[in-house]
């Protein structure tokens, strides 16, 4: 019987969900789904000074936010602590490892001779074959690994291709502290191994670390899981995705208006493709995703697609499903909290109805806030510089002559205000512009809304005959 996949997310908790971390997710979540499978989620927090509760929980709603659920409960990986120094000892029982005991002196002086003498700084493998005895008595030390010396270690990369690593260039790393904390190399190894991974799907920045973990996979005797190794992204200039380029967290994109579906079908073309699909359900990306599709090149972040993915999703929702997305939103949503304020029994009714007008324009949940305050705002309203420039006298006399024609429509809906307003045009030989431009600005507060007929049937009779007069002249 084939062996079922088991791939892993192992995040650090330093920081926020990074958007190339959950790229990394994705593809990890997805291969697993695509083979019957299983994901795990591991929480690398060996790095104690570094690492935070509040880190886990950001990690954590990402991943939800997602929708990409992981297979038993997270393993967090500093309560491993006691398996990570068995091993080590058990590599020093088998003679794989060794007890070193240089000082800090002697290790910064062989940092300085290596400056001095321009070469890349390689521990010389000082007590690699010495007798631990000839140790000072008490001194601390660490546990380094035999790395083999000659010939070379290959990696078959799945998505890089066959990787060569000169052994001559593997120096003996340490995998046992003096404090007797595990480094980040053999807690990996040992927990891959003892989780059953199958698969290690991660970013290329790990691709230096590969080498080394499979020297320590041979030295334990155990099977090295299938690597594959994923481009990494780039910002829009090129240069490696940072600070600079924008928003770098999954809640900074949340914040932004972007949904979790969208996000995940733009993230998922990074790096990978399916002929020229660019619109997948999440039925279709677990049914196509696969290793070999991955691209070895790095990939640039583009904002104007993910606007354009973004869009799309938010067209496709069905006019309640956008509403309940929108209302569930407004937490993690700049303004978000501040317009649900605002948002009482007959405003959030004027809000649903008003969601087909903006959807058709919207990028993102907050271009939706956005087109949709002037049904929050509240008596008189704040004029923009537009909307002020728009309500000059004549404006204003004009409104004062509609009021009673608005008043006097019985069937309140956009069609028949717009066959009132159209007859009042003619009658005074006004064009249709001359009076819906005013009328916006005093209903919207602003130059722009969607079309002028539908504000006012979404307002409703009373608000927006109110509305009108506090912009009329007296």
């Amino acid at each position: 019987m084939a062996e079922s996949v088991i791939t892993r997310f192992a995040p650090s908790p330093t920081g926020f969900l990074h958007i190339g971390g959950a790229r990394t997710a994705l593809f990890n979540w997805l291969y697993a789904k695509h083979t019957g499978g299983k994901m795990l989620l591991r929480i690398e927090d060996t790095d104690r000074q570094r690492s935070s509760k509040e880190a886990v929980a950001a990690i954590l709603d990402g991943l939800n936010w997602l929708d990409l659920d992981w297979d038993g409960e997270p393993l967090h990986q500093f309560a491993r602590a006691a398996r990570h120094r068995e091993v080590a000892e058990q590599l020093v029982a088998s003679g794989k490892a060794y007890r070193a005991y240089e000082t800090p002196e002697e290790l910064n002086e062989m940092r300085a001779a290596a400056r001095t003498e321009k070469r890349s700084l390689r521990y010389a493998g000082v007590w690699r074959d010495r007798d631990p005895l000839q140790a000072p008595t008490g001194a601390p030390s660490v546990i380094r690994i035999k790395s083999p010396r000659e010939g070379e270690t290959i990696i078959e990369d799945r998505v890089q291709g066959r990787v060569s690593f000169p052994n001559s260039e593997l120096d003996d790393f340490i995998i046992l502290r003096s404090d007797g904390s595990p480094t980040y190399m053999l807690a990996v190894v040992v927990d891959d191994h003892d989780s059953g991974v199958t698969h290690i799907i991660r970013g290329d920045d790990h691709l230096t670390n590969a080498g080394r973990q499979k020297a320590l996979f041979d030295a334990l005797g155990w099977n090295l899981p299938v690597m594959a190794h994923i481009p990494l992204i780039h910002g829009p200039d090129g240069a490696k995705l940072s600070k600079r380029h924008g928003a770098l967290g999954v809640d900074a994109y949340r914040a932004m208006g972007y949904l979790p579906e969208a996000m995940c079908n733009y993230l998922v073309r990074l790096g990978w493709s399916h002929g020229d699909d660019e619109i997948m359900s999440r039925q279709q990306m677990i049914a196509w995703f696969d290793l070999e599709a991955i691209n070895r090149g790095a990939t640039r972040f583009d904002f104007t697609k993910l606007e354009s993915v973004n869009a799309h999703y938010l067209r496709a929702k069905s006019d309640d499903a956008l509403a309940a997305t929108l209302m569930a939103e407004l937490v993690h949503l700049p303004d978000g909290r501040a317009f649900e304020a605002r948002l009482d029994e007959r405003r959030r009714l004027q809000l649903k109805d008003a969601l087909p007008l903006f959807k058709e324009r919207a990028k993102t949940l907050n271009n939706l806030i956005e087109g949709a305050q002037f049904i929050v705002a509240e008596r008189p309203l704040a004029l923009d510089e537009a909307a002020v420039n728009l309500l000059d006298q004549d404006a204003r006399t004009i409104l004062a002559e509609l009021l009673p024609v608005l008043n006097s429509v019985e069937n309140w809906t956009a069609a028949t205000i717009q066959i009132a307003v159209k007859s009042f045009a003619e009658a005074r030989d006004i064009k249709l512009g001359k009076i819906a431009q005013p009328l916006r600005a005093a209903l919207t507060g602003k130059k722009t809304s969607p079309g002028i007929f539908e504000v006012l049937a979404i307002l409703g009779r009373e608000e927006s005959l109110a509305r009108i007069g506090d912009q009329s002249a007296p």
